[in-house]
């Protein structure tokens, strides 16, 4: 196996060939990313008889957590449009913030949805929403999927009762309250900054909506349906995330193992959430379609299959890359850098981030690190906890399953990917961390700093 610093330099190399195959060769991301990882295992020294296996095992585990929910969501978000739902929304947003600030109001939406909902889900009931804004106000859609996508990640990164963030609290010993209310603070500016401005600035220069094959049958099927209300459209839009929110309620007010626990965590799992939605809206919203079922399971199937392929592609290549122990290699190495250390921190949490592909990972492994060490490094246990949450929000690349569910569900080109998701990313957390160390300046002022 290689080791050192040859494991960064593989690492750059697979991602510049991953790039060239995809954007110069033309080659589908799907069969890129497989390539790529076999590619990479070989040029790190895997083991031969284990290469398969690890390539699989990473396709697998990574469809595990939404193979089943980008099916169902693409169904689910099938019925929205075809009924009307997601125009109503959008009108009501419009109607609240304006045009111009549709995007914010977009982002704001996306920091309160994620706080409940994984990324992923939430991403996914809410890209109807995407084209449908941009539709109706003109603006490029880059700028609404930046705004969705990064309050999102905001959200998920920096704001318990997510995982991440909860662990980041527990292993940096920070007043979980104090956490939240702290996070908030941070998250809120990084969302707008990073996702509405940043947003607005990128779809200036990425111009034009992008109107889909099934966003046309279901403007066409909009003329003749009865009118769905707005109170119902919102209704169905917040029912998979009100019961996912029943999964975190489970977990943090009831007794584990109670029978009302059992009952409430099973219908707040994010899959089973999203299938009784699905169930829900075949029976409500039959008054209101009027495009025939069948089409709108066999649009949505064909939709879901590709985007499945291409998620599950990316969690192998980044299964390749979290084996071959470069995260260790970045925490040995980076433990002898002589910086301040909120910004070891940030740094620290961003490269694992970039490198592993995962939010949460990065979170788990660097306050796992840096955490205990809080007081021995002379640093506010919050303000070190709310710096590695910064570090989380990007950059997103293609090893990451997300990269690929915004690319998909937000009807983006690689390159517009970067320029949205992975950049407006990376400038949220920058924003993110400029926030903590404002809220440092008052450390002799605000409690718990």
């Amino acid at each position: 196996m290689v080791t050192g610093n040859l494991l960064i330099v593989i690492f750059l190399l697979s991602l510049a060939a991953l790039f060239f195959m995809i954007l110069k060769l033309k080659v589908d991301p799907f069969i890129s990313l497989i390539a790529v990882a076999f590619a990479t295992a070989l040029a790190l020294g895997f083991p031969l008889a284990d290469i398969p296996g690890v390539v699989a095992g990473g396709f697998g585990n990574t469809l595990v957590g939404v193979g089943i929910l980008i099916g169902l969501g693409v169904i689910f978000g099938q019925f929205l449009g075809a009924s009307g739902a997601i125009e109503k929304i959008a009108g009501a947003v419009l109607k609240l913030f304006g045009v111009k600030r549709s995007a914010a109001g977009l982002s704001l939406t996306g920091v309160a949805v994620s706080i409940p909902v994984f990324f992923d889900a939430a991403f996914v009931i809410l890209s109807g929403l995407v084209r449908s804004l941009s539709r109706r106000t003109g603006i490029s859609i880059v700028t609404f999927v930046t705004a969705l996508g990064i309050g999102l990640i905001v959200s998920h990164s920096m704001i318990a009762p997510t995982p991440g963030p909860m662990v980041v609290a527990e292993n940096t010993g920070s007043d979980l309250g104090l956490f939240i209310v702290y996070g908030l603070i941070c998250a809120i500016p990084a969302a707008l900054v990073g996702g509405y401005l940043y947003g607005t600035f990128i779809g200036k220069r990425i111009p034009g909506t992008i109107v889909t094959e099934e966003d046309v049958v279901q403007e066409e099927a909009a003329a003749y349906k009865k009118e769905i209300s707005t109170g119902l459209s919102f209704f169905m839009l917040a029912l998979p995330i009100v019961l996912i929110l029943l999964n975190t309620i489970t977990q943090i007010w009831l007794e584990e193992g109670s029978t009302l626990s059992n009952i409430l965590g099973f219908i707040g799992d994010k899959n089973v959430a999203l299938f009784i939605s699905v169930i829900v809206a075949i029976i409500i919203l039959k008054p209101y379609i009027n495009v025939p079922y069948k089409s709108l399971y066999d649009e949505a199937i064909e939709s879901a299959g590709m985007i499945i392929l291409v998620t599950g592609a990316g969690g192998a290549f980044g299964a390749v890359i979290n084996q071959s122990g470069i995260g260790d290699h970045l925490i040995a190495t980076m433990q002898g850098w002589s910086i301040p250390v909120l910004v070891l921190a940030f740094i620290f949490a961003q490269i694992l981030r970039a490198s592993l592909g995962s939010a949460t990972v990065a979170l788990v492994t660097t306050s796992s690190i840096m955490g205990p060490m809080a007081v021995e490094l002379g640093a506010s246990p919050i303000l070190l906890g709310l710096a590695i949450c910064a570090g989380a929000v990007g950059l997103s690349l293609p090893n990451d399953s997300g990269f690929w569910v915004v690319n998909k569900f937000g009807g983006l080109t690689i390159p517009q990917t970067i320029q949205a998701w992975s950049l407006g990313g990376f400038i949220a957390g920058l924003t993110a961390l400029a926030m903590v160390y404002i809220l440092s300046l008052f450390s002799g002022i605000l409690p718990g700093l």
